[in-house]
């Protein structure tokens, strides 16, 4: 399920393409600044440094944004998941004091759920968990329907309040991890910037009279760094950063 702008691309890809076309602005500039020296354009480097350092700046407040709504997206996904574990938790315990038979098949039900959420976070197999877990809430309201028929008693309701809130976190959760990206115009805007910086890096090193550097590789793979972390922070379930499915491990245990 590809919602993201950079979704097409594997996520071990976006670091090396970052660092490519950085580099090739870089040397563009360059090219570019000695092209105009030849035909004896004069200009003075102190306007030109001020402005790569504003738009390199403009280029850092940029990245410290999207880094700063990736990470809370990931901290709202961190905290529905702990949501969503304990009310499964209170429905479990719940499910107890129902009477028979819909004791047994609630707890079985809800075992059953536990696993496919935790089934949902491999890779490949999202979309047949959010599938299987939405025919899921329709055969637990079924049970929740037929006991509240027989028993309209105050621990029937208990079951039937927490139950809603775990199908109403499902689609907190499915919001959280797949419809609530970063905009594809602010990755638009963030490569076009860094691409115009690194633009005007290399025309101003051009300037200076300085050959190509090293240094200037370092600026750039630290750029990319911090865009493929953002990256990896808008992917749920894929790279390095992943949300830890602890909380819902231990309750499938607590389950047995």
């Amino acid at each position: 399920m590809q919602t993201g702008l950079l979704d097409p691309f594997p996520l071990w890809t976006i670091m090396p393409l970052t660092v490519t076309l950085a580099l090739l602005a870089v040397e563009a500039g360059y090219r570019f600044a000695r092209y105009r020296q030849k035909r004896s354009l004069e200009e003075k480097e102190s306007p030109v440094g001020a402005m790569v350092g504003a738009t390199l700046g403009l280029l850092a407040f940029m990245l410290a944004f999207t880094f700063g709504l990736a990470g809370s997206r990931f901290e709202d996904r961190r905290q529905v998941l702990l949501s969503e574990s304990n009310a499964i938790g209170t429905t479990y315990l719940r499910a107890a004091m129902l009477p028979e038979p819909a004791r047994t098949e609630a707890r079985n039900l809800l075992r059953e759920y536990t696993d496919v959420r935790l089934e949902g976070v491999q890779p490949g197999k999202f979309a047949q968990a959010v599938a299987k877990s939405e025919e899921l809430h329709g055969r637990l309201w079924s049970v929740a329907v037929a006991a509240t028929e027989k028993d309209r008693s105050d621990i029937t309701g208990l079951f039937v309040q927490s139950l809603n809130e775990v199908i109403d976190l499902h689609a907190t959760r499915l919001m959280a991890a797949v419809r609530s990206r970063v905009p594809a115009i602010i990755w638009i805007v963030l490569y076009l910037l860094a691409f115009i910086a690194m633009l005007m890096m290399g025309y101003h090193t051009r300037l200076t009279g300085s050959r190509r550097s090293l240094a200037v590789v370092a600026l750039v793979l630290g750029f990319s760094l911090v865009l493929y972390l953002i990256a990896d922070l808008d992917r749920p379930g894929q790279g390095m950063l992943r949300v830890s499915q602890q909380s819902m491990i231990d309750l499938r245990r607590s389950m047995k």
